[in-house]
């Protein structure tokens, strides 16, 4: 069974809540690990609280929402078994599953909107990995 976890920092705030809503009403599961209102917070913080629960089990999955959502990638990154995948449109998001096996999705409130954001972790939950020749190269990272 597969565990989802979200967080975000001040600046990803607001699309964080989006994102739990729309889960809610589809009766999604998930944990939500902060911050629990708007208020300034490091979002290496938040990064690294996630990037440690979604490496517990290999069927964890996390969605990370920061102002580009580089920064929560490049912090999520630096953990042993993650493959945190910035998605900027469906195609990027469906191969981030598909070739890369990413166990989290990283968003950028000020770059996309609502509507995609709901689309890509809709894309991004629903999507399996390919495995095959995509395995190979997952093990070299």
């Amino acid at each position: 069974m597969k565990k989802i976890f979200i967080s975000s920092d001040h600046a990803g705030f607001r699309l964080k809540e989006d994102i739990k809503n729309s889960l809610r009403r589809k009766k999604i599961n998930f944990e939500d690990l902060g911050p629990i209102e708007d208020v300034r917070v490091d979002y290496p913080d938040y990064a690294h609280k996630l990037a440690k629960k979604v490496k517990v089990s290999k069927n964890n999955i996390g969605i990370l929402v920061c102002g580009s959502g580089t920064g929560m990638n490049i912090a999520a990154n630096k953990h042993r078994n993650i493959r945190a995948a910035q998605c900027f449109n469906t195609k990027s998001t469906k191969l981030s599953r598909l070739h890369n096996d990413a166990n989290i999705i990283t968003l950028g409130s000020r770059l996309i909107s609502k509507k995609n954001a709901l689309k890509f972790v809709s894309i991004f939950l629903n999507t399996k990995f390919d495995g095959g020749r995509h395995l190979k190269r997952i093990k070299k990272i």
